[in-house]
């Protein structure tokens, strides 16, 4: 299959997280992500890719887009619905968006973008955030194409950083 004819025969669809199909493309495509140097740079543990469906199960605001070719899943958006106080509305936060490999370059990564935006919209969010490996220049300006840009709070402007803490469990 050419990346022309896998452009033209990639469909998004909302996934239904108890649907087993949907289940199989979720674990694999994030297993194939977590692989990629610009995702985890290393494959997740056996017991966590054996909970992941049922986490997501258990999360009130999971929202999961499976890109296909064919039958064939080719890329995922991890979503999680949130809230802006600022704004008093719904926002949605791209977790994960993963294009397998041989899909790259075919419009698949625009498509799952587009796709985010028309749920965002269906839903009142009032923006949508995620966050990206500042060295993957390929996904960087797929964003900057599809209007994203650094986030700036206050005035003068001043762009927010992304942080965290790792919390171990006991």
């Amino acid at each position: 299959m050419t990346g022309h004819e896998l452009h033209a025969q990639a469909r998004i669809v909302e996934a239904e997280l108890s649907v087993a199909e949907h289940q199989r493309a979720i674990v694999a495509l994030t297993a194939a992500y977590a692989e990629d140097p610009m995702g985890n740079a290393g494959p997740l543990a056996d017991d966590v890719l054996a909970r992941l469906v049922e986490g997501l199960q258990r999360h009130p605001t999971t929202i999961v887009l499976l890109a296909y070719a064919g039958q064939r899943p080719v890329g995922i958006a991890t979503c999680f619905l949130g809230f802006s106080t600022f704004n008093a509305r719904p926002l949605i936060n791209i977790h994960d968006l993963a294009v397998l490999p041989d899909a790259r370059g075919t419009g698949v990564g625009r498509q799952l973008l587009a796709a985010v935006e028309a749920k965002a919209r269906a839903l009142g969010c009032c923006r949508i955030t995620l966050e990206v490996h500042e060295g993957n220049a390929r996904a960087k300006s797929i964003y900057d194409r599809a209007g994203f840009g650094p986030i700036r709070y206050g005035s003068p402007p001043a762009p927010a950083l992304f942080y965290s803490k790792t919390i171990e469990l006991d």
